[in-house]
C-alpha cells in the first residue's frame, strides 16, 4: 500500500485507430492529482499498422505472438524515454473485446515491459471487470473523477471524448469517492468521428473533417437525422456501451447525398446523440469539457453549445491535455491496482459491484 504518497507514474494507450502509442507521467497517489508530467508518442509504421490489423479479432488462444512483439517493442521504445518512474501502466492493443461472453483481449505482456523498464507494470485493466459482468469500459471515468476536483468544480461537471465513438462521463466531484453511488455516471453517446472519417475518406480521400469546413458548406437532411434519433440505443438507461459498427447503416444513409451535406449530416448525427445521452444525467452538468479529435470541429462545438445550453469548452481550457487524457488515465489508474482502489464501478461499467482490475508484474 502507498498509502497516499504521491507516486510518479506513466501511462500509455494505443487506441482501436491503431495510429501509435501515447505516453504521459502523471504525480498521483491514485485519488488526487499532484502534477502533470512529460509526454510522448510514437506512431506505429504502415508495416507495423498492418500487422496489428491482420490479428484483430482473435484471443489470448491463438497465435498472435506477430502482433504482441509489435505492441511490447513500440510501448518499451516510447517508454524508455522517461526517467525515475516508480511504476507504469501499460494498457496494451485491444484485439478482441466481448463483455457479453465476459471475455476481452488486451494484447502485449507485462512481464516483458517490467523486465525492459526495470520497475513495477500494471497491465490487463479490463479483464476482471468483464469476468464479474461489467463492460471492461470505459475506465477513464474514476481518472475523470479526480481532474473533476483538480480543476476546482464545485457542481457536477462533464467529459465529453469524441473519438470514433463518443463517450460522456459526468461528475459529481462532490462525493468522496468515485465509487460512490451517485459520484460517476459513464456511457457511449453514439457514433462521433468514425462515420464522418469514413465518409471523408471514401469520398474525398482525406482522413477527417479539418475543423469541420466541409460540415459547414452542407445541410444536414432532416429525414436521416429523423430515422437516426429514432434507434432504441438512446433510450437505454445508461452505462451502456456500443461497437463502432452499431450504426453502420448511417453510411448508406447518407450515401445518395452531396458531399457537404453528407458531411453535415453525420456531423449533426454526432451532436444530437450526446444531446440525447445528457437526458440521461442526474442532472444538467455545469460545463461539459471536450477531448478527443471532436474538440478540434468547429461545427461541433457550436453546435453543442447552440442545443444544449451548456458552457462547452476542449479540456485545454481547463489546464488540461486532450490528446494525452486516456494515456495520463492508465498512469492514474497503475497507482489504485498498486494500492488495491477500485478502477470501475455500476455507474461507469456496469459491474455489480466496484472492481479493482489490472495484473501487476513486478
Amino acid at each position: 500500500m502507498l498509502g497516499g504518497i504521491a507516486v510518479t507514474a506513466l501511462g500509455t494507450m494505443s487506441g482501436t485507430s491503431l495510429d501509435g502509442v501515447d505516453a504521459a507521467v502523471v504525480e498521483t497517489d491514485g485519488e488526487r492529482i499532484f502534477a502533470f508530467g512529460p509526454t510522448a508518442y510514437r506512431a506505429y509504421s504502415a508495416d507495423e499498422q498492418q500487422i496489428l490489423r491482420a490479428h484483430l479479432g482473435l484471443w489470448q488462444g491463438d497465435d498472435t505472438a506477430q502482433a504482441a512483439s509489435v505492441i511490447e517493442a513500440a510501448h518499451l521504445e516510447v517508454m524508455s524515454g522517461f526517467s525515475d518512474i516508480s511504476v507504469a501502466g501499460f494498457h496494451g492493443q485491444t484485439l478482441a473485446h466481448d463483455p457479453a461472453g465476459r471475455r476481452t483481449h488486451q494484447c502485449g505482456d507485462g512481464d516483458r515491459l517490467a523486465a525492459g523498464l526495470e520497475c513495477p507494470v500494471v497491465w490487463d485493466f479490463r479483464s476482471a471487470d468483464v469476468a464479474a459482468g461489467g463492460q471492461g469500459a470505459p475506465l477513464a471515468p474514476f481518472y475523470h473523477f479526480a481532474l473533476a476536483r483538480w480543476i476546482g468544480a464545485r457542481g457536477p461537471v462533464a467529459f465529453l471524448n469524441l473519438g470514433g465513438v463518443g463517450n460522456l462521463t459526468w461528475v459529481d466531484p462532490s462525493c468522496h469517492d468515485p465509487s460512490d453511488q451517485g459520484a460517476l455516471l459513464a456511457f457511449d453517446t453514439g457514433p462521433a468521428n468514425a462515420p464522418v472519417n469514413d465518409a471523408m475518406q471514401a469520398r474525398r480521400g482525406q482522413p477527417f473533417d479539418a475543423g469541420g469546413q466541409v460540415a459547414a458548406q452542407g445541410t444536414p437532411d432532416l429525414a436521416v437525422l429523423g430515422a437516426f434519433c429514432a434507434d432504441p440505443y438512446f433510450l437505454l438507461p445508461p452505462p451502456k456501451s456500443l461497437d463502432r459498427d452499431h450504426f453502420v447503416g448511417l453510411a448508406a444513409a447518407v450515401a445518395h447525398l452531396a458531399d457537404a451535406d453528407a458531411i453535415a449530416t453525420l456531423t449533426q448525427a454526432m451532436i444530437l446523440s450526446v444531446v440525447a445521452g445528457l437526458d440521461h444525467c442526474p442532472s444538467p452538468p455545469e460545463r461539459l469539457l471536450i477531448t478527443g479529435g471532436g474538440r478540434h470541429n468547429a461545427v461541433v462545438m457550436a453546435g453543442l453549445a447552440a442545443q444544449t445550453g451548456l458552457r462547452i469548452d476542449p479540456v485545454e481550457a481547463v489546464g488540461l491535455d486532450g490528446d494525452m487524457l486516456e494515456a495520463q488515465a492508465f498512469a492514474f489508474l497503475a497507482v489504485r491496482v498498486l494500492r488495491g482502489l477500485p478502477t470501475s464501478a455500476p455507474g461507469t461499467t456496469g459491474v455489480p459491484a466496484p472492481v479493482c482490475g489490472g495484473r501487476i508484474s513486478r
